[in-house]
């Protein structure tokens, strides 16, 4: 079976069918000159795909009837989004500090984040809403509220690895811009190494203001986990300027912006 093939056959699963096809290329190209057979390179490749973008969802947010159902159900469904549902306010509101009453946001790896739309109304800013989301499903789940709601947003599918595309999109969106990489560097690095960095260097100087976050717990323990992230964290450190670092339910948040110094 060639390449082109393989990839296909592992799309079938329909957790996988709307996955963009760059982000299954990246997936495959780990196991692509392993001693393996083709069995072997699909299965290693769909578990892989899992962790990045399975990792945080349920399987109930990939079926389509979800669309008369209230914002919060579809939140607290999510599993990162769940933990993040009581503080969305306190979050918005320390990462929009001093941008002004009004702010485009750039979601990269949204998930299902988009339905917290309305808690940046509630603290008074007046946001345009792009969120960027490689799973197909949530990306219409979004598009389908947004709609209802007439809100001043959109949900866009596309790969967090189409640099190109995601620079343009910034830079047709009106300033000061806001951009979210919530737990979302991580599963880049499962896919290609030091993507992160090339991505953040790639943004921060077209962006007002970026915020990161990780998970310091894990989801279902709450055990706290001991990885300091040290990989990104110094090379923030090194490269930006630190707005603002804080904890809030097994999440830490780091606001940045570029080093004008």
């Amino acid at each position: 079976m060639d390449k082109k093939q393989l990839i296909a056959k592992i799309m079938e699963k329909p957790e996988l069918r709307e996955l963009p096809l760059e982000d299954v290329k990246m997936a495959f190209s780990n196991f692509e000159k392993k001693q393996a057979g083709d069995e072997e390179k699909e299965r290693l490749t769909r578990e892989l795909l899992h962790k990045v973008f399975g990792a945080f969802g349920s399987r109930k947010l990939l079926v389509s009837s979800l669309r008369e159902r209230e914002p919060e159900w579809i939140l607290r469904k999510h599993f990162s989004t769940r933990e993040r549902l009581p503080y969305y306010a306190e979050v918005y509101g320390r990462i929009l500090k001093g941008i002004g009453e009004k702010a485009s946001i750039l979601d990269l790896g949204a998930g299902v984040n988009g339905f917290s739309y309305k808690y940046f109304k509630e603290i008074g800013f007046d946001v345009e809403y792009t969120g960027i989301e490689a799973v197909g499903q949530f990306v219409e789940l979004m598009n389908l509220y947004f709609k209802k709601k007439k809100m001043k947003a959109k949900a866009l599918h596309l790969s967090l690895f189409q640099l190109e595309e995601i620079k343009k999109i910034i830079g047709k969106v009106k300033k000061p811009i806001v951009v979210f990489l919530f737990k979302t560097l991580d599963s880049l690095e499962m896919l290609e190494r030091d993507y992160s960095k090339e991505l953040l260097s790639a943004i921060s100087p077209i962006t007002d203001r970026i915020a990161i976050s990780f998970a310091t717990e894990s989801m279902t323990k709450r055990k706290r986990f001991k990885a300091k992230r040290n990989w990104i964290t110094n090379f923030i450190r090194e490269k930006f300027r630190i707005i603002d670092d804080f904890e809030i339910a097994g999440e830490r948040y780091i606001v940045l912006e570029k080093n004008f110094g």
